[in-house]
């Protein structure tokens, strides 16, 4: 495995790719009602940045067309060879991959009408340097579409679940120790502008749902993996991970409960 793919927290493995690919179809409607409000249309040319395994990129290459071009960017080889037998099986030649780092590598795109980016800010160590550099692939009036954590402390459950406080409560600690900021956000209103950007709206998107509803399925995935990577890296023990999942799964059964998500911030800005 490459050293950049490795570098990812849970991996690039099957089950990350079909794990991503879940969180995607949660997310689809209202990033298709978001890239619409944007006027991504036909023709368009985007800029998938922190692409993944490009489940996103293909929804825009669909998007664009034959007349279009979707450009992904991303870091590991093995997404963007998910990615690409995709494309390929789907007929579509309108997707350029480019392997790169969004905070060490120059940006290999000019002039585009949009870029996407989800949950990557809230991840690199620079995520000014990185505005900056994806200010630089759009034209005048290109628009940015991003969806990142803006309140990750509202996740949270009904009746309370206390493992999974104390999980949330030392990822979020354990993201910033890190480098990231789980609640990059609340400062993308300030640092949009300073990246040359006019902000046209703003939306918090927050959701109240019981275990039958799809969007439990979101965090629901994350919950149920990443407390075996704390195990791993030893972060944590196996009787807390085993804990959090077990309280988890308790409440799947549960037909009264309810989780509160994490809210995330939707911006949509233009390029001045």
């Amino acid at each position: 495995m490459a050293e950049k793919d490795q570098n990812y927290l849970l991996g690039t493995h099957d089950e990350e790719i079909a794990r991503l690919g879940l969180q995607h179809r949660v997310w689809r409607p209202r990033v298709l009602d978001a890239w619409r409000r944007a006027g991504i249309t036909e023709g368009s040319t985007v800029v998938d940045a922190g692409a993944g395994p490009g489940w996103a990129s293909v929804d825009l290459a669909e998007i664009v067309g034959a007349t279009g071009r979707v450009h992904a960017l991303e870091r590991s080889e093995r997404f963007l060879a998910y990615l690409n037998a995709v494309a390929a099986q789907r007929g579509l030649d309108n997707v350029s991959t480019h392997n790169l780092d969004l905070v060490l590598d120059a940006l290999p795109v000019a002039n585009a009408d949009a870029f996407w980016v989800r949950w990557v800010l809230a991840f690199v160590s620079d995520p000014r340097a990185v505005l900056a550099k994806l200010a630089s692939t759009l034209r005048p009036g290109g628009v940015a579409v991003i969806h990142e954590y803006l309140d990750y402390g509202t996740w949270a459950f009904a009746p309370a679940q206390p493992m999974q406080e104390a999980f949330r409560d030392f990822v979020t600690a354990d993201w910033r120790a890190s480098g990231g900021e789980p609640e990059i956000g609340r400062f993308l209103p300030a640092m949009l502008p300073e990246a040359g950007f006019r902000i046209k709206e703003l939306r918090p998107i927050v959701d109240v749902v019981p275990p039958t509803n799809f969007v439990w399925q979101w965090p629901a995935s994350f919950a149920k993996t990443y407390p075996e990577h704390l195990v791993q890296t030893g972060k944590r023990d196996r009787a807390w991970a085993d804990q959090v999942i077990a309280e988890y799964e308790a409440a799947e059964k549960n037909p009264n409960a309810m989780m509160v998500t994490p809210m995330v911030l939707e911006v949509i800005a233009e390029r001045v």
